[in-house]
């Protein structure tokens, strides 16, 4: 499957309105069997912005393309000496109340699992066992020639002595664990290649343009068809990588939810559109269902 990279989307006039009403989440959830599908939106409050949002990244930054990292040196320096200095900022995310919420209800038997487009690892820091990183994840670096796979501490490790003094201010950081830097601020910082083969390193990351491996979304496929509902967590669902699934729920006539403050791509396939902060809406949902959801058992 290949990411579009589509990095707008205007929500037609007649999209029903946001509610503030929790209790058709709380049902599905009481009932069992929920497929979480989770967007950056639910990062927002671990200090992570996302992209579309009030303030989202977009409207500074248009993410790296794959054809664009793979086809020239001068993108890839930019694209390393950015997110190196991002990587500081991903370091000390800590997770959210709406992460470990959904560590709790997992804990508890209530979900079936949980699909999320977020690259940064805060659904496991938070307890989440059983995630499917639809587009892979910032702690793994992958190499394009031999395929190697590596930790990305390891690399930042190499980054950092390779470029002493690197120390740039950054105007904003993005939900892709890019910074926003300049040109004049990249200079002529030093890309380091793999270690086994010399090879071009990318992070273990989808980019724009790029596909998502067959099995992994045949992986999403299976668990949509086994959900008694797919419970959205702040997604605009612009990117089809995400929309898809929730398509392919509404033709299997399989519940919907949604939990965004703004409107998404996919309200008017959903049975409701709770428009509510994400920590406070699922601490919430977790009070209404006697659960902590605060880490502990």
């Amino acid at each position: 499957m290949r990411m579009r990279p589509t990095l707008s989307w205007a929500p037609a006039e007649d999209l029903p309105p946001g509610t503030t009403d929790l209790a058709p989440v709380v049902e599905a959830l009481s009932t069992g069997g929920v497929l979480v599908l989770s967007g950056a939106g639910l990062s927002t409050e671990s200090g992570i912005p996302d992209y579309r949002g009030k303030g989202g990244s977009l409207g500074r930054h248009t993410p790296m393309t794959y054809q664009e990292f793979t086809a020239s040196a001068q993108a890839r320096r930019r694209y390393w000496a950015r997110s190196h200095l991002g990587w500081r900022t991903f370091g000390r995310a800590r997770p959210n109340a709406g992460h470990l919420a959904v560590a709790a209800f997992e804990r508890h038997g209530l979900l079936s699992g949980v699909i999320t487009q977020n690259v940064d690892g805060l659904h496991q820091a938070a307890g989440s066992g059983d995630v499917v990183e639809l587009h892979g994840s910032l702690e793994r670096v992958v190499c394009l020639s031999c395929g190697a796979v590596s930790a990305r501490r390891e690399l930042a490790v190499r980054l950092e002595e390779a470029n002493a003094g690197f120390e740039p201010v950054a105007a904003g950081i993005n939900p892709d664990g890019d910074a926003d830097l300049t040109d004049a601020q990249v200079g002529d910082f030093r890309v380091m290649p793999c270690v086994s083969c010399g090879g071009i390193l990318k992070p273990d990351v989808v980019f724009f343009g790029e596909s998502v491996p067959p099995a992994r979304v045949e992986q999403c496929r299976q668990l949509v068809r086994e959900a008694t509902s797919l419970l959205v967590l702040g997604s605009s669902l612009t990117v089809m990588s995400g929309l898809r699934f929730v398509r392919q729920a509404f033709q299997a006539s399989t519940p919907v939810l949604i939990i965004n403050r703004d409107a998404t791509r996919g309200d008017q396939l959903a049975l409701t559109r709770v428009a509510l902060p994400l920590g406070e809406a699922l601490t919430s949902v977790a009070g209404h269902l006697k659960l902590p959801a605060d880490g502990n058992p």
